[in-house]
């Protein structure tokens, strides 16, 4: 492979793969396909008609959209006369699509619905650099897309050589894309992304998953995601056929109905899949639940070295005929991989899945990083670790720094924050090493293995250190826990804050026979508090004594990022946590006795 642009894409699969059907979306329940032909037309009209409206190298256009084939058509149209695409969550505040519309200076601003032009509109317009709002989906009063496109056409003649010059003058260096980061701290940055970057990144990951022009994958985390987007390009790439997911709530239908040999996705849609599939397990009755929960138990013994004896192999064999099997077929029968990324996968699910037959793997990246530095892999044996996110992809370099920190370099390294010279001075040092702000370890001297975040490592009073996410993942292993923040800097222990996963407990208060008037009720019930100490016991029996757990508060609030308490790659927003329950940790911390703290447990 040897394409420096992104928008080289389209002549790669025109000389080599002219297929019919390389993007797909679905209209009244029926997959529409669009061949490589069509997917160069309509990038190439676009194109022109954003000359036609005056747009030069360097201009910016924001888009605010699902997943479809249209965003690739102006991804690319924008890539070709060197306009800079900025992406953006259509999940995120007010406030923050102010300040991304502002920051950036974009000209225009395109959204995908009627909801999007309805909430944007009124946001972009009184900005001084937007000169416009248009939209995908046809919709009254606004200015549908095909405007450009037509645009385009009619003056096809008179800006075509305009074109061919402006997409000649691309050069590999030149700015694609800025994407601003979700914004866990503050408001977020915006990190430019090169062509070099985003392609060096395909490169190098290019060998390592078995797709090729006859695999199906479905496209659902967000494009304007730098996991996704990337992917989305390695998959152009190798010719494969995208499938666009109508929405998050259609993934397992369009898994089963596209027969996808792929996907990637981010942990909490693994830890969902996996609640809905023990959900079904607890419907059975009689031998088939005891079977269904013995293979559970099993497939999370699995080990990544395929080496758990004989005995092992012979009952997982079993278990794969009698339980493993009907996952595959729920997810269509032919599903051969997932890759997740965006956050810390439970190890349990990777072996879980795994053991089912279908590879679950994990790989690790930042948006500055385009954004792939280590994955697992298949592609030769012993490239696997389970609770690793992998070896480090073949054009990246990797240290350890002394304090545990991860540094990375190579041509995927970000050309910088937009208008942040000082911002970029502090991670990319004078040698070209990027400070990623994770702290991890080489296994075996080989396998990246993350740890923590620097950032949120925090000290308790008496000098030891505490890395809350790990403790927070062997929390949310438990069935009753869909999310937790493990706090304590500068105290005298660990507590959490915990919020449960109420679709769990809602079916448990019922078995139970508890009566509540609300969530707010519920989470006060002694018997259910009693849960979840156990709960948290059993996650203190894993780890070290200054670690551990001492006291923890259950909320009533389910934790989204709708409410603002994740990130739109559903990372907890600390501070948001924080400020929001300064109260309760407060409490915590002031040892309120059980009874004052209801909803609260000590472990003394």
């Amino acid at each position: 492979m040897n394409i420096k642009r992104t928008f080289d894409i389209l002549s790669h699969l025109e000389k080599n793969h002219n297929k019919l059907d390389i993007l797909c979306s679905k209209h009244n329940g029926k997959w529409n396909a669009y061949s490589v032909s069509d997917y160069r037309q309509n990038a190439e009209f676009f194109a022109l008609g954003l000359l036609a409206l005056g747009f030069k190298k360097g201009d910016k256009i924001a888009t605010v959209s699902n997943n479809r084939p249209e965003w690739n058509f102006v991804d690319m149209g924008m890539s070709m006369i060197g306009v800079i695409h900025v992406p953006v969550y259509p999940t995120i505040s007010e406030e923050e699509f102010t300040h991304i519309f502002t920051h950036s200076e974009v000209r225009l601003v395109i959204v995908s619905d009627a909801a999007l032009h309805k909430k944007l509109e009124p946001l972009a317009k009184p900005i001084d650099s937007v000169e416009d709002v248009y939209t995908f989906n046809t919709i009254n009063g606004a200015n549908h897309w095909h405007k450009i496109m037509d645009l385009g056409k009619a003056n096809k003649s008179e800006f075509q050589n305009k074109l061919v010059e402006r997409r000649d003058s691309i050069v590999s260096d030149d700015v694609a894309s800025i994407i601003y980061t979700s914004g866990t701290t503050g408001m977020p940055k915006g990190v430019m992304l090169t062509h070099d970057n985003f392609m060096s990144n395909v490169q190098g990951v290019y060998d390592l998953y078995p797709l090729s022009e006859n695999s199906r994958t479905l496209s659902f985390l967000p494009l304007c995601h730098v996991f996704e987007r990337m992917v989305n390009y390695l998959m152009q790439v190798k010719a494969c056929s995208i499938y666009y997911a109508e929405n998050l709530g259609t993934i397992a239908a369009d898994l089963a109905s596209v027969k996808a040999n792929a996907f990637v996705t981010v942990p909490r849609v693994i830890e969902r899949i996996y609640d809905r599939i023990v959900s079904k397990g607890e419907d059975l009755s009689g031998i088939k639940k005891t079977i269904f929960f013995w293979s559970m138990k099993l497939g999370e013994k699995y080990n990544s070295r395929n080496d758990n004896g004989f005995i092992y192999k012979l009952r997982l064999k079993l278990a794969r005929k009698l339980v493993f099997s009907q996952w595959q077929k729920s997810f269509g029968g032919e599903l051969d991989f997932v890759i997740s990324g965006g956050a810390a996968l439970q190890p349990r699910l990777s072996r879980l899945f795994i053991a089912a037959g279908i590879d679950l793997m994990e790989g690790y990246g930042l948006t500055e990083t385009a954004p792939v530095i280590a994955a697992n892999h298949l592609s030769e044996p012993d490239n696997l670790l389970i609770g690793s996110v992998g070896p480090v992809i073949n054009n990246v370099e990797v240290k350890i720094d002394k304090d545990g920190e991860i540094l990375v370099k190579g041509p995927n390294i970000m050309k910088g924050y937009y208008k942040e010279p000082e911002l970029t001075k502090e991670v990319i040092d004078n040698k070209g090493w990027f400070h990623t702000g994770d702290i991890g370890t080489l296994v075996d001297n080989k396998f990246l293995k993350i740890t923590d975040r620097k950032k949120e490592m925090f000290k308790t009073s008496s000098g030891k250190y505490v890395a809350p996410q790990p403790i927070e993942n062997l929390l949310k292993e438990s069935d009753y826990i869909e999310q937790a923040m493990v706090v304590g800097e500068s105290e005298k222990f660990a507590s959490a804050l915990l919020s449960p996963n109420f679709d769990y407990l809602h079916k448990w208060a019922h078995d139970h026979k508890i009566h509540y008037r609300d969530n707010k009720e519920l989470i006060k019930n002694k018997e259910l508090l009693k849960v979840f100490q156990k709960e948290v016991a059993k996650t203190n029996k894993q780890i070290g004594q200054h670690e551990q757990i001492k006291r923890f508060r259950v909320v009533y609030e389910p934790w989204t990022s709708a409410s603002g308490e994740l990130s739109a790659t559903l990372k907890l927003k600390r501070r948001v946590l924080y400020n929001k329950y300064a109260d309760l940790l407060r409490k915590i911390y002031a040892y309120e006795s059980d009874e004052e703290n209801k909803g609260s447990i000590s472990f003394n």
